[in-house]
């Protein structure tokens, strides 16, 4: 699997851009910003980029949307729940980030959804908390977290849509249908694993693993 880390924007939210080596097929997770960049990195990669796919509604990661889809023609997808805020951003959230356009979704996922790409397999992991919209992408061994699960932490749960017991039981779902070895890939800061995050994150402590 071809993976590449893109912190972007002004609140380095993680843009990842992910690949089939055998087909060259490809899907981005969450283009919070800097479209040029991504699609940059996407040419280098040599890539034909097929879905893009929304891990939450926030503005921080969805800012690149829009022109993503227009310069790649790739299919837009975000859970049903933030559907109508990734159509239209609210414009107070927005300026913290410079501005988001508003982008159409071509799907709204749901819990156990599962995408094609190439040889690569994703299936959908609904887990609210951080917002209502939240999901987990879990792929070859790999897990696309958002804004749900941290190395070291986990999503906050102030802003609007946000409950921490909703939260709890997500973060307490990964931990029980997913491999230690599973790798975490998060919405912003470093990569962990699901083993290492049950050992040490003060958010999981008491969570037995499968």
């Amino acid at each position: 699997m071809i993976l590449e880390k893109l912190p972007v924007g002004p609140l380095q939210a993680n843009c990842y851009i992910v690949g089939c080596q055998q087909t060259r097929k490809g899907f981005i997770v969450d283009p919070g910003a800097e479209a040029d960049i991504i699609l940059d990195a996407i040419e280098r990669a040599g890539l034909t980029i097929t879905h893009i796919f929304n891990t939450h509604e926030h503005v921080d990661h969805i800012a690149a949307n829009r022109a993503l889809k227009e310069a790649l023609g790739a299919t837009l997808l975000v859970h049903e729940a933030g559907r109508a805020e990734v159509e239209q951003p609210h414009p107070y959230w927005a300026a913290m980030v410079g501005g988001v356009e508003p982008s159409q979704p071509d799907e709204g996922m749901r819990d156990g959804d599962s995408y094609q790409v190439g040889t690569l397999t994703l299936r959908v992991v609904h887990t609210p908390g951080h917002s209502p919209a939240c999901v987990c992408l879990a792929v070859d061994g790999a897990l696309f977290t958002g804004d749900t699960l941290f190395a070291g932490s986990v999503g906050r749960t102030d802003f609007p849509g946000g409950d921490t017991a909703m939260l709890n039981r997500s973060v307490r779902r990964l931990v029980k249908e997913f491999a230690e070895d599973t790798v975490i890939y998060p919405g912003h800061g470093a990569s962990s694993t699901i083993g290492e995050e049950r050992r040490s994150n003060p958010f999981l402590r008491g969570i037995q693993a499968i």
